[in-house]
């Protein structure tokens, strides 16, 4: 996952696509889960993490332009 400040340098759409890769990962993440074929429990809460902080970017971002 990209840093935080890697994150601030991208526009509005760039990060709305991250979103969307992160939502799929998660999804396919969880689907492992469910079969039980994931191993690392931890990248479940990692995307979780991940997808917030891209969601309160892209948030501080349309603040900033309004």
């Amino acid at each position: 996952m990209s840093k935080t400040s890697e994150l601030r340098a991208k526009d509005v759409a760039a990060l709305e696509k991250e979103v969307s890769d992160l939502l799929k990962a998660h999804f396919g993440l969880r689907m492992q889960k469910a079969t039980q074929q994931l191993t690392n429990h931890t990248q479940l809460g990692n995307t979780k993490r991940d997808i917030a902080r891209v969601k309160t970017i892209i948030a501080e971002k349309k603040r900033a332009a309004k």
